[in-house]
């Protein structure tokens, strides 16, 4: 298990931005002064027009980019003063799941998945046991022979869902899961999430669907202009 730098009264957060601000190279502001906790089990809608700063946010918690102020921890990681050698760890409590599924096409859905169980250096006795775990979770557990051509944007989707799920992350990032799939499509990968969320994972989603949002009706945190406008810890604010 890694250990980090959080107090007593930070264990029951798995994020935290205390007074963060994020300008880029080129005077863009993209964040501003944000302070928000996400807590252990937390099923999370982020929202905001185009340029808001979500992406920020996310690339935030990722640790794909520093912030210019402020402190950001994750899992027990101090991410501002976190070294780079460390950041696979980090990663390693996450589990990513991107808007245009990013399979192997040249693999197929089993291997796919355990693409990210050998990457952490993982049993080929846990390597089959959970792959096949996660695929039964998500409805794919016969189609594990199949190649990502041959399936559905949707049920492509579930793969990358399924290989986010196989390492046991705390946390699972989806950054517009629903965003190449159709809107029944859509309303199963949420569903599914909140499957995974009720089995105490924290889900963190950014999504431009609204009517997801209201139908179901989760915290919300609103950003516009790099500002956290809005969050509702009940949903139904948009």
């Amino acid at each position: 298990m890694q250990t980090g730098n959080f107090s007593t009264e930070k264990k029951s957060s798995v994020i935290e931005f205390i007074g963060v601000s994020k300008t880029y190279e080129n005077g863009t502001h993209a964040l501003e002064d944000v302070n928000i906790k996400i807590n252990k089990g937390e099923f999370v809608f982020v929202v905001g027009t185009s340029g808001a700063g979500k992406s920020t946010f996310m690339k935030l918690i990722m640790r794909e980019e520093k912030p210019n102020t402020g402190k950001i921890f994750v899992n027990g990681f101090e991410l501002s003063s976190l070294s780079r050698k460390k950041v696979p760890l980090l990663r390693r409590t996450m589990g990513i799941v991107f808007q245009d599924f990013r399979l192997i096409p040249n693999l197929n859905v089993f291997d796919n998945v355990a693409f990210a169980m050998h990457i952490v250096g993982a049993s080929n006795r846990d390597i089959r046991k959970n792959v096949s775990r996660v695929l039964n979770l998500v409805g794919l557990g016969e189609k594990a022979r199949c190649m990502p051509m041959e399936l559905s944007g949707g049920e492509q989707q579930r793969v990358g869902l399924a290989r986010a799920l196989v390492n046991r992350p705390s946390i699972i990032i989806a950054d517009e899961p629903t965003g190449n799939v159709d809107p029944n499509m859509s309303y199963e990968i949420v569903e599914l999430l909140t499957e995974i969320n009720n089995r105490g994972t924290t889900v963190l989603m950014v999504t431009h669907e609204h009517q997801l949002v209201r139908d179901f009706n989760k915290r919300v945190i609103m950003i516009e202009k790099g500002h956290i406008i809005a969050d509702n810890q009940d949903g139904g604010i948009i």
